[in-house]
């Protein structure tokens, strides 16, 4: 067989060794549906591997993030993506993030502790119920993931911000680290007290704009305020910032590199 052959038929079955190591040194995305029993529906996951995943066997901090349509891809967002995986890419960081997505015309259902007079809602120990019980042990079986809640982080953005909080709250023994991005505090002020009373203990990150609504920043801080001391917690409020995915996209490295600074 000649020569030039050869190395073409090498070159089809092992791409990876003909070209070098580096050729495996991406960020991998990828989804997945996962049904929910808790909700009684189907569910994309988005799953974000980190660029050196298939070429090691070590195990890696997780993130898990709300609103997956808005994360990774412009075509599947609302109003643009938060470019995780261009952020991430740049940083070099050995995470997975996993993003769940919202249930459309349920996402103020899921993602609200407590029913508004206004606007409903009231059911997100169902959503929870399924992150922790169903997409968590999944990740978790599937993918080279830290258990131990000092790597485990939660986020999201407006509800996904006020969900965050809840969760971290509720579930202290599964998440230690928060991305509380824009808070709608104002739909569930029950979350005041419930936050003041609670043994939380946790590292968060809270962001907003000055230009989001006119309660966002009094909100955000009176929660801080009434945070327990066992939380390790910074905030930022963005000039000029309005209550959209630039404001998070913007900011997710920086709350990333904080949140995991002491990680490695």
């Amino acid at each position: 067989m000649p020569a030039r052959l050869i190395k073409l038929l090498f070159f089809l079955t092992f791409p990876t060794l003909a070209i070098g190591q580096k050729s495996l040194d991406l960020i991998e995305v990828s989804t997945i549906t996962l049904h929910s029993p808790q909700l009684k529906t189907d569910r994309k996951i988005w799953i974000c591997l980190p660029k050196n995943y298939r070429t090691t066997s070590k195990k890696y901090p997780v993130i898990y993030l709300q609103d997956a349509q808005n994360l990774f891809d412009s075509k599947t967002s609302f109003s643009g993506e938060w470019n995780v995986d261009e952020t991430l890419d740049s940083l070099n960081a050995e995470v997975i993030v996993v993003g769940i997505e919202h249930g459309n015309d349920k996402r103020i259902d899921e993602l609200t502790p407590y029913p508004n007079e206004k606007y409903g809602g009231g059911k997100a120990d169902d959503y929870l119920d399924f992150i922790v019980n169903t997409v968590k042990p999944y990740a978790e079986k599937n993918y080279r993931i830290k258990t131990s809640p000092k790597y485990t982080a939660i986020g999201g953005s407006s509800l996904g911000g006020l969900f965050t909080l809840y969760a971290l709250q509720k579930y202290p023994d599964k998440f230690q680290k928060g991305f509380v991005f824009s808070p709608a505090f104002w739909i569930n002020p029950e979350m005041y007290p419930l936050i003041e009373k609670s043994g939380l203990k946790a590292k968060m990150y809270f962001l907003c704009g000055d230009k989001e609504s006119e309660d966002m920043v009094s909100d955000m801080q009176k929660m801080i305020a009434v945070l327990p001391k066992t939380v390790t917690v910074t905030s930022e409020i963005v000039k000029d910032g309005q209550h959209n995915e630039k404001l998070w996209r913007d900011a997710f490295a920086k709350a990333y590199l904080w949140l995991f600074n002491q990680d490695r």
